[in-house]
């Protein structure tokens, strides 16, 4: 029985959109000198936290530094897997923005 999401939901490319949300592959870097968004590396974007990779809490505080940046509520952000991996897939709902790596809304 296949998955109701995917993992490859973003085919050759590091997010895609179903609808209004968006599905974004992460690589993450817990522990790092700051917080940013980094280079796409293959289909990942890699995002760098300063948090620890404790129990999900580098993961909690990407979502909170991501939020911002998407003009979204940290809510509206669901860890799809990855909630304790550097590897990880975020569904963004209705962002009001995006950072430049992504282009322009649709």
């Amino acid at each position: 029985m296949p998955p109701d999401r995917p993992r490859n939901a973003t085919g050759d490319s590091f997010f895609a959109w179903e609808g209004d949300t968006l599905i974004v592959n992460i690589l993450g870097k817990p522990a790092a000198s700051k917080d940013a968004i980094g280079k796409v590396k293959g289909t990942q974007l890699k995002v760098s936290v300063t948090a620890a990779p404790k129990n999900g809490r580098a993961t909690d505080h990407m979502l909170r530094f991501l939020a911002p940046l998407f003009g979204v509520n940290v809510a509206d952000i669901e860890v799809v897997f990855g909630q304790e991996n550097v590897n990880k897939q975020l569904r963004i709902k209705s962002p009001k923005k995006l950072p430049a790596v992504f282009g322009h809304l649709p």
